[in-house]
């Protein structure tokens, strides 16, 4: 008689970053996962590696409730609809009926992936979406930890192409030369990871940053020693923002939401350490390693 398969961690997020990240360090360390995707398709190359795959709208309690039964914990998060001009509303929907779903599937732990600033009741912008999620998780029970990343150094993407190509980084950051946490998202997966597995209880708070706290001013002298040749900081006024989002196809709320976070890492209201409970861990993944791996996918 064999002895019974153990229970599965779920991972939602997995066509992201953070989500493919945590599922990618549960696998290679041999645990069970589930995977929870929208479209079935996504799923396949996570069930050749063994995974199991669930299907669900996170706006849709049965189908959320079902993915997340019979687990021995769950990574979750809260993706963001910038295009939409009500996300703020989807925002609350998705954390309502992840809470609802939770309980239903009486999960026994939660990871939920959270943003420094969390802890700050205005000024925030995007943040108070994660904000949101961390109240409606936290009234329901179930132990959960927060992660509450740093800035990602993914984020500098666009920014890394357009100093490719011109030999200027734009940045919404100000000022330059001021250092600002910030962390790799591979780092956010296999923190999130590893905390599923602690086996402890009640509801905690993890921040998350990288192994240094890095400047726009940095990231343009690394882009300048992968290049060879100069790279310029050129900081963007707000006056310039929409425009410069332009492409991002962002909503008339979602650029109000941008430039009042922005605004509120600029003078330091958005910090690491602005919660004195919080636990602080910091990622392995430098910021180099990123921008050099942006920078050879992009030339």
């Amino acid at each position: 008689m064999t002895a019974a398969s153990p229970l599965p961690y779920v991972v939602f997020g997995v066509t992201g970053r953070t989500g493919a990240a945590a599922a990618d360090a549960l696998l290679r360390s041999g645990h069970p996962v589930r995977v929870v995707v929208r479209d079935p398709a996504k799923g396949r190359p996570w069930a050749e590696r063994g995974a199991e795959i669930a299907v669900a709208d996170l706006t849709d309690l049965a189908s959320m409730t079902k993915a997340l039964s019979r687990v021995q914990g769950a990574y979750v998060v809260s993706p963001q609809h910038y295009a939409r001009e009500d996300l703020f509303e989807r925002a609350g929907l998705i954390a309502d009926t992840t809470a609802r779903a939770a309980v239903a599937a009486h999960v026994p732990r939660l990871v939920a992936l959270s943003s420094v600033g969390a802890d700050r009741e205005s000024g925030t912008g995007w943040i108070r979406m994660n904000r949101m999620f961390e109240q409606r998780l936290g009234e329901t029970g179930v132990s959960t930890t927060f992660l509450r990343a740093a800035y990602f150094m993914e984020n500098w993407m666009p920014m890394v192409g357009q100093a490719l190509r011109s030999g200027t980084l734009p940045t919404f950051l100000a000022p330059p030369q001021r250092p600002l946490p910030m962390v790799a998202t591979v780092d956010v997966g296999s923190t999130a990871a590893a905390l599923l597995q602690e086996k402890t209880t009640g509801t905690r708070i993890v921040t998350l940053s990288g192994p240094a706290d890095y400047a726009p001013d940095d990231v343009a002298a690394i882009i300048s020693a992968t290049l060879q040749k100069p790279v310029d900081v050129a900081v963007l006024p707000e006056a310039e923002w929409a425009k410069a989002l332009a492409d991002a196809h962002f909503s008339r709320a979602a650029l109000a939401g941008f430039a009042e976070m922005t605004r509120g890492l600029n003078c330091s209201h958005i910090g690491i350490n602005s919660d004195p409970t919080a636990v602080e861990w910091a990622g392995t993944t430098t910021l180099e390693r990123v921008i050099v791996q942006l920078a050879q996918r992009q030339r």
